[in-house]
């Protein structure tokens, strides 16, 4: 798995834990860390997106 994989994945990870931290709890730890709708909560959650696009890709590598 290269590196890039890695990180994406980690992300991935991330955005699913916080999502279930906003389904369960109504708490949104990204806000909670950053600030509601800071540029950096903004910057990590367009990295979740991306790394979910690039999780796509790594559903369909046959390694």
């Amino acid at each position: 798995m290269k590196v890039i994989d890695k990180i994406a994945l980690l992300l991935v990870i991330i955005g699913a834990i916080n999502w279930g931290l906003v389904g369960i709890f109504n708490f949104n730890l990204v806000d909670a860390i950053f600030g509601v709708m800071s540029v950096i909560s903004r910057i990590i959650y367009i990295l979740v997106g991306i790394s979910g696009l690039w999780a796509i890709k790594l559903l369909f590598d046959n390694k």
